[in-house]
């Protein structure tokens, strides 16, 4: 019977416990979740899945081990189930910025290990996932991507892109929301309440993201549609830009990914 083991159930690691039970891929009782507490655990043993505060026992007899720790974990979890791993089992790291060659240092040249960034929109099964290995072989990233297919999408990318996977999906979830929160607030100064400004800037930026995803178009082609000569959409996208929207953001995007790369060192 296949079993996952999932090393630190934070909120990434018990929404993927949840997805993969979900689509039915694993069995509750073959779902091994791991925390230093049980007691943070305590709901999803009485949902079945099978907890331990002990990694290295937890790992034995996995197909797919998940590492769903924090960098500054890493090589102390791995110094603790390096002896348990077998040859066969597929080690998945959601650590940002610590490389596959990193984790070979500590468990070793034979280590089969596949990396996978996904974002805290997991927990609603919408998560934009990138997968990458340097060693893999085909048929294990396709079981790893898998996995996450039942928590959303997923992108398979070559292994050096992941720090910028990590700053454009992971850190970009913060971003995508603080512009809705600015939306919100522009609303807000033209007159709306508080609590409908908010609501009708979320709904305007899922139905921007659901057209595109719907339409496969690209979002000039949809900007197109909605300004007209001298009209005021055209009027507040100029304003924007003369005020660095889009240089800002940019920006933000290649500043979190500098910081993400060297998280692992720190």
């Amino acid at each position: 019977m296949a079993k996952i083991t999932i090393i630190g159930s934070g909120n990434i690691g018990l929404s993927l416990a949840k997805g993969i039970v979900h689509a039915n891929l694993y069995q509750p009782e073959n779902v091994f979740l791991t925390r230093r507490s049980l007691s943070s655990l305590a709901q999803e043993a009485k949902a079945g899945f099978s907890v331990s505060d002990d990694n290295a026992e937890a790992v034995k007899g996995a197909d797919v081990v998940v590492l769903a720790i924090l960098p500054q974990q890493a090589r102390q979890v791995m110094e603790e189930i390096r002896s348990a791993l077998a040859p066969n089992q597929i080690i998945v790291s959601v650590m940002s910025g610590v490389t596959c060659a990193d984790m070979r240092t500590v468990l070793g040249e034979q280590a089969i290990i596949v990396r996978a960034m996904p974002n805290t929109a997991i927990a609603i099964g919408q998560s934009m996932t990138c997968i990458s290995s340097d060693q893999a072989k085909e048929e294990q990233i396709k079981s790893v991507e898998a996995v996450f297919n039942t928590v959303g999408s997923v992108v398979v990318i070559q292994e050096e892109l992941m720090t910028a996977a990590t700053a454009l999906c992971a850190c970009g979830i913060a971003f995508f929301l603080r512009s809705i929160r600015a939306a919100s607030q522009g609303g807000v100064e033209i007159g709306f309440h508080a609590h409908d400004a908010l609501k009708m800037a979320i709904q305007t930026a899922k139905g921007a993201a659901d057209l595109l995803l719907q339409m496969q178009s690209h979002p000039e082609s949809e900007i197109d549609k909605v300004t007209s000569p001298k009209g005021c959409t055209i009027a507040g996208l100029n304003e924007m830009e003369h005020n660095g929207f889009s240089s800002a953001f940019i920006k933000g995007i290649k500043l979190s990914a500098l910081k993400a790369g060297g998280l692992y060192n720190e």
